[in-house]
């Protein structure tokens, strides 16, 4: 990364141009959210995870963009895509899903050197109706933590108020993952977590790049990572969710670029 784009802060976090770079970031963002509203069509019971990995790797490669993951770290897949009490990091495989199974889906595609990073939740075939709270739950905590975005905030503000609504529906937020800093890398300073104390933390600035991505179970908020070193699922096999936006702080708030193109952010909005 070239260090004279920007600065950095006392805390290691890149300021970026909120004019030339947040254009960067929302074009590559932007085709991560378009995979993301294609794939909906091909979530249904019967189809396994790993279809899903092929349609998805597949779109990467055709919309000009390249996988972040395949090859990170050792993974080698173009999505992660975690079903019913798997966390996170869910390898895409030969499963096939089944009536009522809620899934996160996770993609990351680089263009033009930018990183675009979301996940969101679907279901194959009915929506439980507990699997349904859950999900909404996760998705209105996180667009509460994109609502404590803006500069004088901290990152303690957002945490706080993710963990204040899950916990007030009785639900639990993961603690052993969180958001990060994104933009010309894939993951960088700060951790975003979804937890925390109000006035705690980095102060947010304009031009702040990052993720935030609440992982929310219906049960105790414990995880394990399996064998593979990869699937993190619920120590109690409660159901989890997860939601994921990459926002920019502004001069007044901040910017989601990772929004639906076609508003299917949601597994109800059709």
């Amino acid at each position: 990364m070239d260090e004279s784009q920007g600065r950095v802060t006392k805390d290691g976090i890149r300021i970026y141009n909120t004019t030339s770079d947040f254009d960067g970031i929302r074009r590559a963002c932007q085709v991560t959210a378009q995979i993301l509203d294609e794939v909906a069509q091909h979530v249904q019971p019967g189809i396994s995870t790993m279809d899903l990995e092929n349609f998805i790797r597949t779109r990467v490669e055709e919309l000009g963009t390249t996988s972040a993951t395949i090859g990170y770290r050792g993974y080698q897949h173009a999505s992660c895509i975690s079903i019913n009490h798997v966390v996170c990091h869910g390898i895409p495989g030969d499963k096939k899903l089944k009536d009522g199974d809620i899934l996160n889906i996770d993609i990351t595609v680089i263009l033009d050197g930018w990183y675009g990073d979301s996940s969101r939740m679907y279901v194959a075939g009915a929506l439980p109706r507990k699997a349904e709270r859950l999900i909404q739950v996760t998705y209105d905590s996180l667009m509460l933590g994109i609502e404590a975005v803006k500069p004088g905030n901290t990152f303690g503000d957002i945490g706080h108020a993710i963990q204040r609504y899950v916990e007030a529906n009785r639900m639990s937020v993961v603690r052993d993952f969180c958001g990060h800093g994104v933009g010309r890398v894939f993951h960088a300073p700060p951790n975003v977590l979804h937890y925390g104390r109000e006035g705690s933390g980095a102060v947010l600035e304009e031009g702040m790049i990052f993720t935030i991505e609440p992982m929310v179970n219906l049960g105790r908020p414990d995880t394990k990572v399996l064998a593979d070193d990869w699937t993190a699922v619920t120590r109690d096999k409660s159901l989890s969710a997860q939601f994921e936006h990459c926002v920019g702080v502004t001069a007044d708030g901040c910017e989601i670029f990772t929004t639906s193109p076609s508003k299917r952010f949601h597994p109800t909005w059709r």
